[in-house]
Parts: structure tokens; sequence; C-alpha cells
């Protein structure tokens, strides 16, 4: 079996928790040879916990030949690392979002044809085991599809990782950190045509594109799977500082809604995730649980009535991890020639929504 030589770009929170063990677990499908990242302290977390190689720019692991790399740096930088890597001829896993306009993914698209590699994007609910069987239970046609409802609250990662060895890098050279603050804002007033600033900004890059861009893709996979096309935005909101956002998509070839929410709870230790579908006669609902707390079962539940008699199932469908499973799938695609599940382009039409999101959101009456 074909074993591939493998390079992480990022030692953030993501990396160290995630993929640089699970890159390690698959020692029969990888071969960790590299790190990089800009933070010294990071560098030697990783290098000493892990005992790999840890850099601080690409040059030294790109020069080492690696057969693919895992991008998780920081969001703006990872069009120009997917765009480097593959004008090195390296496969690429690049952690969501891909990019924040369709035109970045444009880019990306044409450099990986032109080079002809794999390029997959991190969008690992649509490997969770529940999430596969959900699928399965959804009706040809959408026939009956009502409502879908997408309600996350988050208090972000902390009471989920505290129990993993971790080092959060604050070393990082000012003038890097300031590169990044300008490369997001240019790539967001590029996407949207549009200024953003304070709770609009924080909104777009945060709510919309860090958090619910998961959910997004995954309901656009089920409504591909039912032969439903997402339609108009009809109406969009950043509120609470820019801590939340929601968005309301209408569903015309099922006449329906799809509303979604996602409310960042700080001080809360709870985390809860749903995506619910109301049909005519059942509903079918994923609670996720936090992503950072592996091999914990998403609830798949069920519920059908006949007259006044009422049934709730809950569907379990094993304890398979996503996060090891798109890696997985990765190796497949590129090894094997096996189908990409997350494409560039399934990346583009998440953040084509989202950009109409954060445009609706941002020119709402009073905002200028």
């Amino acid at each position: 079996m074909e074993r591939l030589r493998i390079g992480v770009i990022g030692a953030g929170l993501i990396a160290q928790v995630e993929h640089i063990p699970n890159l390690l677990g698959l020692v029969d499908k990888f071969e960790l040879i590299g790190i990089t990242d800009p933070s010294a302290t990071a560098r030697k977390f990783v290098g000493e916990h892990f005992g790999v190689p840890a850099h601080e720019g690409i040059e030294p692991l790109f020069a080492a030949r690696p057969d693919a790399i895992v991008v998780a740096s920081p969001d703006p930088f990872h069009t120009d690392t997917v765009l480097a890597a593959l004008e090195a001829g390296i496969h690429v896993f690049c952690e969501k979002p891909l990019c924040y306009s369709p035109g970045e993914a444009d880019a990306i698209i044409k450099a990986r044809d032109d080079a002809k590699r794999v390029v997959q994007v991190g969008y690992m609910k649509r490997f969770d085991p529940s999430y596969e069987a959900a699928l399965d239970l959804l009706p040809a046609g959408g026939e009956g599809l009502l409502y879908i409802s997408v309600e996350i609250n988050d208090p972000d990662s902390w009471p989920f990782v505290a129990h993993h060895p971790q080092h959060r890098g604050d070393d990082v050279a000012p003038s890097l950190i300031e590169e990044g603050r300008e490369r997001q804002a240019r790539q967001v007033r590029e996407a949207l045509g549009l200024e953003l600033e304070g709770a609009d900004f924080k909104g777009f890059t945060g709510a919309f594109s860090s958090s619910l861009v998961h959910d997004i893709n995954a309901v656009h996979g089920m409504l591909d799977r039912m032969g439903i096309a997402a339609g108009e935005v009809v109406d969009a909101r950043i509120f609470a500082g820019g801590e939340a956002a929601s968005g309301t998509v209408g569903l015309p070839g099922a006449d329906a809604l799809w509303h979604m929410v996602h409310l960042a709870v700080r001080e809360l230790a709870e985390f809860r995730e749903r995506i619910s579908l109301y049909f005519a006669d059942s509903v079918i609902e994923l609670v996720f649980p936090s992503p950072y707390l592996n091999h914990q079962q998403t609830e798949l539940h069920v519920q059908r009535s006949t007259g006044h008699r009422l049934e709730k199932t809950l569907v379990r469908n094993g304890f398979e991890e996503g996060y090891i499973r798109e890696l997985e799938s990765f190796w497949s695609s590129v090894v094997e020639g096996a189908r990409v599940r997350n494409t560039v382009e399934d990346a583009r039409r998440d953040q084509q929504l989202i950009c109409e999101l954060g445009r609706r959101a941002a020119q709402k009456p009073g905002k200028g």
C-alpha cells in the first residue's frame, strides 16, 4: 500500500488536536514529514510532543518534496498556500473556508486542473456516519419538504480541548499578524464588492465563513441527494456585536425555506448544533457533538406518526470519526483515483451563498 509523504501548514489548535495526531495514527497511509508555523513556541511544542520536524516557513517543507499537504493556516493565507502547493505539484487538503470569494475558488480550480492534482476541502461532517445515514432517509425529489433549520450555539473550543496537550503560539511577529489582517480585509472586500467594518466584518468572517460554512455544505449535500437547488437569499442578519449571524434561503423546487443561525455563547460550556428537516409526515434531525470531541456519535432522530401514534427513532451508525475518515478519503483520491467528496466546486458554491448572505446582512437599512 502506498504511503503519502505529507506535511502540515499551520500548527494551531485544529492541527494539534486533530490533523497531526490523526495523520500519525494513519501510519499505513501517511508519513508525516514536517510541520510549519511562524510561532517558535508552537514549533517547539509540536516538534517535542509529536516528534516531527517543524519549520518556520513552507520552503523547507516543500524542499523535502511532500506528495501532499494539509493547509491548517489562518483563513486569509489559505488561497496563496494552496496555489503555491499546486504550482509545486503537491496534492492539497485544505481546512475550511477554502477561501472567501468565488473568484479565488476559480483560480484554485484552474491551478488544480493545470497541475492535475487533488484538492479536497475539510468538511468533516460529510464523513459523519450519522450524516450518511440521514442521506439514506431523504425522499427523492424532496417530497413533502417544508422547512430546514440549522441552529448552533457555541462557546468556541475551550470546554472541549482542555484535556488535550496543546500550545497556542503567542509569539507570532506583529508584522505577520498585520499582514493577515490586511489580506483578510482585502479578500472580504473583493468577495463582497463592499467594505465591511466592525460587527459586519466579524460576523461574515466568523459566524458565516468559519462556523455556518460547515452546515451550509452539509445542507447542500442533503439538497443534492433530494435533487433540490437552493434559491435566493430571503433574509440575513449579523447581530450580537458580530457574534451571531442568521440567514434564510428559499427552496423553490420544494416550496420550502431553509433557515440558519449561529450564536457564540462564550461563557457557557455547552455546544449544540442541529440540522432539522421538516417534511409533511416526518422530521429528520441531526444533533452534533462538539467537533473536538472525537468518536462521539452524532444523534440521528426520526419522528413519524400514524394518526395519534407518534414514533421517535434514534438511529446509531457506528463510532467512526469524521476527521479521520476525511483523511482516508483524501488518501484514496490521491492514490486510488477515487472521487473527491468535498471539491473546490463544492466550496465555491458554499462561499457564493455566504457572500450573498453577507451582502444582504451588511446592506440592511441603517447600515450605510
